[in-house]
């Protein structure tokens, strides 16, 4: 992924910076201030799109349930099943707790 970022400085600085959110509610006020509610939006019905994909759910059954078109469905996919790991990460840390 380094490899297609053109300022992978700033990047690293801001994922350095989101490691230091400690609670939801930090993560609340960084994410309001960085993003607009449309990209937050956009983000977590991405991850919710790949939590029903691990689930088994079927793309009807998901566009139902996330308003997600399935380019974006298409696109979790594929990041789940050839993508950097990302999603799977989360989703199995997020499983354990």
């Amino acid at each position: 992924m380094i490899d297609k970022i053109k300022n992978y400085d700033a990047i690293k600085c801001l994922f350095e910076a989101i490691l230091e959110l400690k609670t939801p509610e930090d993560c609340c006020r960084f994410f309001e201030d960085v993003c607009t509610v449309k990209e937050m939006q956009a983000i977590a019905q991405r991850l919710e799109v790949a939590k029903m994909l691990k689930a088994g759910e079927t793309y009807t059954a998901i566009v139902n349930a996330t308003g997600a078109s399935t380019a974006t469905i298409s696109r979790v996919n594929r990041c789940l099943n050839y993508g950097d790991g990302g999603y799977n990460l989360v989703l199995k840390r997020l499983e354990s707790k």
